[in-house]
């Protein structure tokens, strides 16, 4: 069974039977990924690739970095993708792989945490331009314009890295606070705690954009 053919199954995916469909796709991944079905993986990589490489760009703040862990990702999904129990998103065990990935980067380089990992970039690893364009808009896409995205991603960057994190996690990938929570491998209350702190601190840094935008017209 593929993807497609469970979706077929839901054509009306009202809020009440969302989870249904998630669940069914999920143990579809999950089988077909215990039985190494063929073209599964390629097909997990034409729906995921635009989240997973944003998610790693939002994470590490450097392209070719993340670019290098967007193929590893997909390796470790390729020889240990029947660890996959389908109890959960794909999305949220994809993230989870991708985050490990990052943090033992981080290990190799000495740097004792995710966070120091972003903070010891340089300001050339840091500045980069986000063209990574998903078929379907995010929360963040259907409320703002091409400026407004780019002032956004901006000020994300702007934000410690466990913050910016949650709140690519929550509005750019749409994940619950529980799949947060499993993501990141933190109490639900952390999560909600760095949600409403990262919220906080990237109002000001999107109004002094915004004003700075308006005095260069």
């Amino acid at each position: 069974m593929t993807i497609a053919s469970v979706r077929a199954l839901f054509p009306k995916a009202t809020a009440a039977a969302a989870d249904d469909l998630a669940r069914a796709e999920s143990l579809a991944v999950a089988q077909g990924l215990k039985s190494r079905k063929a073209g599964l993986i390629e097909e997990l990589i034409v729906r995921y690739q635009h989240r997973l490489l944003r998610y790693l760009l939002f994470l590490t703040g450097n392209r070719e970095t993340a670019e290098d862990l967007f193929q590893e990702v997909w390796m470790r999904i390729l020889v240990h993708g029947s660890q996959f129990n389908g109890h959960a998103r794909f999305e949220t065990w994809l993230f989870t792989i991708a985050r490990n990935l990052v943090i033992d980067q981080s290990r190799k380089r000495t740097i004792n945490s995710l966070d120091e990992l972003i903070d010891g970039a340089t300001e050339d690893d840091r500045s980069m331009t986000f063209e990574v364009v998903a078929d379907d808009p995010t929360p963040f896409d259907r409320v703002a314009g091409l400026e407004d995205r780019e002032r956004i991603a901006a000020a994300l960057l702007e934000l410690d890295a466990l913050h910016r994190e949650v709140l690519v996690l929550r509005f750019h990938e749409e994940l619950s606070l529980e799949e947060i929570a499993r993501v990141t491998r933190a109490p639900l209350s952390t999560v909600k705690s760095r949600l409403y702190r990262g919220m906080a601190m990237i109002k000001p840094k999107l109004e002094c954009a915004a004003s700075r935008f308006q005095e260069a017209l």
